[in-house]
């Protein structure tokens, strides 16, 4: 028998908690409302964010405030062409013994071993390098030399990475975006976000950021978030929106036709089921409703949707092809 008031006080209290913890990080970041956003409904459901934006937009740091508002382990590792796909995951070394008469091999531990890693301009590594990440992003284990070794929980990934149309960098391969459960574009700021921007930066005060949540109870949350109901009605639409981004499927759209070479399989679906569930659990209620689901369509499809030579050429974005489906699977539901 389930206590209804007893889940009705859990719900209220993880409401708060979350509030709490986007207050903090306000108070060091300025704007970015929907980022923060759905920054937290990728934590707190579990998975890995990719945040894409031109250098100094404040990517970097919005990860690091994330962190320091959460009392978790946190490593920074710096992508750079030259690293290594053991300087991620750590090592072994021959170390002797203490008579000196043996040598035996030690594993040294990686920055990928702690709960928040942040991949720093991801695609300024080469790839065999970014693919380091592939097996710790999908199981959460490090395999070095055939012994496979667990990653603490919680384990994220938040990745920034830089447009690719700047020099010097490598597009990262479509298995590893799609571990990501969402791509977030991080935009320009406004004339007002910059000017606080200024009096942020270059004054004498420097925020200090309360730790709000600690790993034990963000596991507790993403318990919670599973718990989420989804209608049957809102599970269809879910589909039918996945669905509609292949170009050869009945409810596709114009766009799609004409520009999608192929898009979202079945881990967009469940991408989308997660991101929209933690947005229910965030706003209190225990049922996906279609404003989730419309909510959480962008950050989760676009890295998803991989257009032909005609889209790359007309420089249509995921995010008009995303719009566009939204709006015939609305109408025609």
């Amino acid at each position: 028998m389930i206590d209804v008031d007893a889940k009705e006080r859990e719900l209220q209290e993880v409401v708060e908690q979350i509030a709490n913890v986007k207050k903090e990080i306000k108070t060091f970041i300025v704007g970015q409302d929907e980022i923060i956003d759905q920054l937290l409904w990728t934590i707190f459901s579990g998975g890995h964010a990719l945040l894409e934006g031109l250098p100094g937009l404040g990517k970097t740091m919005l990860v690091r405030t994330v962190s320091e508002a959460m009392d978790l382990d946190f490593s920074r590792i710096q992508f750079t062409p030259d690293l290594m796909p053991s300087d991620i995951t750590g090592t072994m070394l021959i170390e002797p013994s203490e008579d000196g008469k043996k040598q035996t091999f030690s594993f040294h531990q990686g920055p990928i071993f702690s709960n928040i890693v942040l991949a720093d301009e991801i695609n300024r590594a080469t790839p065999k390098t970014q693919s380091a990440l592939l097996e710790a992003m999908g199981e959460k284990t490090v395999t070095v030399m055939g012994d496979t070794k667990s990653l603490p929980e919680p384990f994220f990934v938040l990745a920034t990475q830089n447009p690719l149309d700047l020099e010097g960098t490598y597009p990262l391969p479509e298995a590893q975006m799609d571990r990501f459960l969402v791509k977030i574009d991080v935009q320009y700021p406004s004339k007002d976000e910059l000017k606080q921007i200024i009096l942020h930066t270059t004054g004498t005060e420097t925020p200090n950021i309360n730790r709000i949540i600690d790993g034990h109870r963000i596991q507790e949350i993403q318990h919670l978030a599973k718990e989420i109901l989804v209608s049957e009605e809102m599970l269809d639409y879910a589909v039918n929106i996945v669905m509609a981004t292949h170009p050869n499927q009945e409810q596709s759209t114009e766009k799609v036709k004409k520009y999608v070479r192929y898009g979202a399989g079945p881990r967009g679906l469940q991408a989308l089921i997660r991101i929209s569930k933690v947005r229910a659990l965030s706003l209190g209620r225990f049922h996906v409703s279609l404003g989730d689901l419309k909510q959480a369509a962008r950050p989760v499809l676009r890295h998803r949707l991989f257009l032909n030579f005609e889209g790359e050429a007309t420089g249509i974005t995921s995010d008009e092809i995303i719009d566009e489906i939204l709006k015939h699977i609305g109408e025609s539901s």
